[in-house]
């Protein structure tokens, strides 16, 4: 059994508890833990349940799209990724200061996060990591002990006696922080509770801190509170400047770098005080009804009240921070019982809590449910299963690929091959032409300039079939007619006998960030057939990828090439 973590949770279960809910709940969160994937058996070993109870809830979550199966190992998928955005975008305050806290790290030359307090730990709703050798491991939903990092300090000081006993209870309790999985274990604890309540002592009078390798050797931070002129001045977050001692001591931190991170949250702060109410965004659609028929169609390897639950914490996003017993019936189309059953339990967890006399809202631990691991999941790894299946269905090779820098060649970003005596033979990293290949016809024809011609200009055409579309009118033609059509078809203009068709993939800004084909020897389908039998199949594929990396890309940047 792995150790007892900050959000486990001794008290006796409400007897209106959803039972389901709260196993499922524990499944996502080992499978957090294990940094995104474990085995049935692991899972029922860590979890204490029964294989079969393991089995019924992965296959519910598998059928939300939040876990899919890798042979003996159940994986978190990009989709529950929108458990966590739900709270992120209910919080707010990702959308509001992601973009001061960017340009404070490119001004800085270093990482810069922004922290919430969850209970006696910090958990990350923002980072802008600086790329080096020696770089930031931290994720957004990370959880850390408040008393080894520059902002717990900070939070500390808003600490009720009751928070103070509880952190006082977990020291005794954990003394190697295993119970926080993104932080080294400590053989000992690098400082006293009474050292710690000196920095929280400095920390109110200073109205800063900072973290002098307290983490691990090394690491040295600043921090500074955002407070919300809205909320009474209380903290909101607080930012976080993080770097080396090869580039900063701390000394250097609060001598240098600090003065520019309090210019940085007086913009935050005067960010929060403008800021208008946010307008409620639609709430999730037709959830009970499709829970509903997936019981219909899965029989009792489908959880309904598993899958309830989890569309209950969907209810809450933009505009809707605060919401009634009420509101969250509407919004998911459950009945209040039904909902209110799901809120008590989730209050329970820790996961919800009351706001008001009538009103929930989401904590910073709906973040434990999936998030850390799959916040920098790149484009590469969104669509590798999504590509399997799709060569499976269609019997055919199928790639992703982005253009180079220079916009002349195309390189392949991931790829699922088929099995075939004659199959075609191209390997992740390769780069071909963009000019004569459908993934790059795609690419070029969102790059067409507004004269119509070709982008890059003076690009070189080259005969390499007999067939090889060499003209540069003629391009500019067809990349126009590829744009309308919303696919690319190319039929041996590269290689004799090689057909490939492809469709565009876009962000969550409807850019197209890459290209998706599937590519065959021309013996086996015809041009008609492959419009026919692959494109409907090649545009269905690339829908699934674009959700999943609007998912991801919502909170986050997405490594594309």
């Amino acid at each position: 059994m792995p150790a007892k973590t900050t959000l486990d949770d001794d008290r006796a279960v409400p007897a209106e508890a959803v039972t389901p809910l709260i196993r499922g709940v524990a499944v996502l969160r080992r499978l957090t833990e294990a940094d995104g994937a474990l085995s049935a058996s692991a899972l029922e070993r860590s979890t204490g349940l029964a294989r079969s109870t393991v089995d019924r809830i992965a296959s519910t979550l598998a059928r939300m799209g939040y876990v899919r199966f890798d042979g003996r190992d159940i994986v978190l998928a990009p989709r529950v990724m929108e458990l966590g955005n739900a709270y992120l975008a209910a919080l707010g305050l990702p959308d509001l200061l992601s973009s001061p806290a960017d340009a404070l790290a490119d001004e800085l030359d270093e990482s810069v996060s922004l922290a919430v307090a969850d209970r006696d730990g910090i958990r990350f709703i923002h980072q802008a990591t600086r790329r080096r050798a020696m770089s930031l491991s931290f994720r957004i939903g990370d959880l850390l002990p408040a008393e080894r990092t520059a902002p717990g300090p900070l939070f500390a000081t808003e600490w009720t006696d009751a928070q103070w006993r509880a952190w006082r209870e977990r020291r005794a309790a954990d003394p190697d922080d295993r119970g926080f999985p993104a932080v080294p274990w400590q053989v000992h604890h690098p400082s006293s509770d009474a050292e710690f309540e000196h920095r929280v002592a400095r920390a109110r009078g200073d109205h800063w801190a900072l973290d002098d390798q307290l983490i691990e050797p090394g690491l040295v931070a600043v921090s500074v509170p955002v407070r919300d002129p809205r909320a009474g001045g209380r903290i909101a977050c607080v930012a976080n400047v993080v770097s080396h001692t090869s580039r900063h001591t701390a000394a250097d931190l609060r001598e240098t770098l600090l003065p520019r991170l309090r210019t940085a949250v007086a913009e935050m702060e005067r960010t929060l005080r403008e800021a208008p109410v946010p307008s409620p965004g639609p709430p999730p659609a037709g959830l009970a009804t499709w829970t509903g028929a997936s019981k219909q169609e899965l029989g009792r390897e489908f959880v309904e009240s598993l899958a309830r639950g989890l569309t209950v914490l969907t209810a809450f996003g933009e505009g809707r921070s605060e919401l009634t017993l009420t509101d969250v019936s509407r919004a998911t189309g459950l009945a209040r019982a039904t909902a209110r059953r799901a809120l008590i339990t989730y209050e329970h967890l820790g996961l919800v809590t009351q706001s008001g006399s009538r009103t929930f809202t989401l904590t910073p631990r709906v973040l434990s449910l999936g998030y850390p691991p799959l916040s920098r999941t790149p484009l590469d790894r969104i669509a590798t299963p999504h590509l399997a299946e799709l060569a499976d269905r269609v019997h055919e090779s199928a790639s992703l690929a982005v253009l180079t820098p220079s916009g002349e060649e195309i390189q392949y970003l991931a790829r699922a091959a088929t099995t075939r005596v004659m199959s075609v033979n191209v390997t992740v990293g390769t780069r071909l032409p963009a000019y004569a290949t459908s993934l790059g016809r795609v690419l070029l024809a969102d790059l067409r300039g507004e004269d119509g011609g070709l982008t890059p200009p003076g690009l070189e055409l080259r005969p390499l079939t007999a067939r090889t579309l060499t003209d540069p009118a003629a391009l500019a033609t067809t990349l126009a007619d590829v744009r309308d059509r919303g696919y690319a078809l190319v039929d041996e203009e590269l290689e004799a006998g090689l057909r490939s068709v492809a469709v565009p993939v876009r962000d969550r800004t409807g850019r197209v960030v890459a290209a998706m084909n599937v590519a065959m020897h021309a013996a086996r389908r015809s041009v008609e057939e492959c419009v026919r039998e692959v494109l409907p199949e090649l545009m269905e594929t690339a829908g699934r990828v674009e959700a999943e990396l609007r998912v991801v890309g919502r909170f986050g940047r997405v490594a594309v090439g």
